[in-house]
């Protein structure tokens, strides 16, 4: 990732073979070309944070232009669009759901984990209402118990994003975060 510009923050994470990119980029043409190399070195899905400064400012069809512009470049693999939900108004996020629709890409995501807060019901249970029929919610963030995965994923959560549960499971949790 030699070359890659400093406004570009990326984060990757490997599971089972699949690799994923967070691209955080105030500059649509870095971010396209970054999701290009990524997926020229094995990432099968990318995570975009939106724009949320673009978002907050009306700037609803630079949002769109950049997710589709990234959605485009990559070639057929899945885009998650992250609109870290704990920054939003609710018409906030409704107008995002109608933006990642537009835009093409297959999930919607609540969070990164690195906010304020993580997925609430509240959100996904909106989001489920007012995506469009082909794209997928993502629940990511602050989901701590069983109980609590299986309630997001009756709520419409085709994923979720957590590796609290792994903890549990090997009893490493220690209780830290939202």
């Amino acid at each position: 990732m030699n070359g890659v510009s400093a406004t570009i923050n990326l984060l990757f994470t490997r599971s089972a073979n699949m690799y994923a990119i967070q691209l955080i980029s105030p500059n649509p043409t870095n971010a396209n070309k970054n999701t290009i190399t990524a997926i020229a070195n094995g990432a099968s899905e990318i995570d975009m944070v939106i724009n949320i400064g673009f978002l907050k400012d009306g700037r609803y069809e630079e949002v769109e232009n950049e997710i589709r512009a990234i959605h485009e470049a990559c070639d057929g693999r899945i885009l998650k669009v992250i609109i870290e939900t704990c920054l939003l108004t609710e018409e906030e996020k409704i107008k995002m759901c109608e933006i990642v629709t537009n835009a093409g890409a297959e999930f919607i995501k609540t969070s990164t984990g690195f906010s304020t807060a993580g997925a609430t019901f509240a959100d996904v249970e909106l989001m489920k209402k007012y995506i469009g029929k082909d794209v997928k919610v993502k629940a990511a963030g602050g989901i701590s118990s069983f109980d609590d995965a299986e309630k997001f994923i009756s709520l419409g959560a085709e994923r979720l994003g957590t590796s609290r549960l792994i903890k549990i499971l090997k009893n490493t949790d220690t209780g830290a975060g939202y």
